[in-house]
């Protein structure tokens, strides 16, 4: 995967962004990251409109330090996301359809979101921002969360137990500081090719699988002793 620079008439939009991001696994370079791969992606998809697919991985998380701060969990930060980027689109002169479209991708962009993304561009975001969590980038962030957090490095716990102790029904964690890296990858991780529309992330994504299992399970040996 080459590497694929931002036009110059998107410097309003990073300068933005880099002032409204949040913390650790949702910053800047995450930003960057979902844009490489949705560039990547898009290049084997036919009708994508890069007028609506940059703008909105530029700003599809834009919400997210809101989501973060808000200690009841209620804030969804593709939906209130959504929101603020249709207002900060219009005093920057963008056209009313083109703004819809944006708005769309980024209200479906959300994992746990209650409407699956439908056009091409949605679906490139949806895909290029779960791929950005598997991966040595997806373990790399998994830890700069879990220190923050108190996490443990690693839990031996049968999953269905830990589940009934520590998940709510909206999927959240209960106790964060008794989360670990290795159940958020069986909870959701290992589970995110199955939710890809792309035949290229799905590809991308199984790469980036088989590299996370035998990560935890070195990881596991290691903290045996066996090796």
């Amino acid at each position: 995967m080459g590497k694929y620079y931002i036009d110059d008439r998107y410097n309003d939009l990073l300068n933005l962004v880099q002032d409204k991001m949040s913390y650790a696994a949702h910053d800047f370079d995450h930003v960057l990251r979902v844009y490489q791969l949705a560039m990547f992606l898009a290049e084997d998809e036919e009708s994508v409109d890069r007028d609506v697919l940059i703008p909105a991985v530029l700003l599809h998380d834009i919400a997210r330090r809101l989501e973060d701060e808000d200690p009841t969990g209620k804030t969804d930060h593709a939906l209130v996301g959504a929101v603020m980027v249709g207002k900060i689109l219009q005093e920057l002169g963008y056209d009313e359809q083109l703004i819809s479209k944006i708005k769309d991708c980024i209200a479906s962009h959300r994992f746990r979101s209650g409407s699956p993304p439908s056009s091409p561009e949605a679906k490139i975001l949806y895909d290029a921002d779960k791929l950005d969590v598997i991966g040595a980038v997806g373990i790399a962030r998994s830890y700069m969360l879990g220190g923050r957090h108190g996490e443990r490095m690693y839990l031996d716990i049968p999953l269905a137990e830990y589940m009934a102790k520590n998940v709510g029904e909206n999927g959240r964690i209960k106790d964060v500081a008794q989360h670990a890296a290795n159940l958020e990858f069986e909870l959701k991780l290992k589970h995110i090719p199955d939710k890809l529309f792309t035949a290229k992330a799905k590809a991308l994504a199984k790469q980036r699988l088989d590299f996370m299992y035998s990560f935890f399970e070195v990881l596991k040996q290691e903290i045996d002793g066996q090796r």
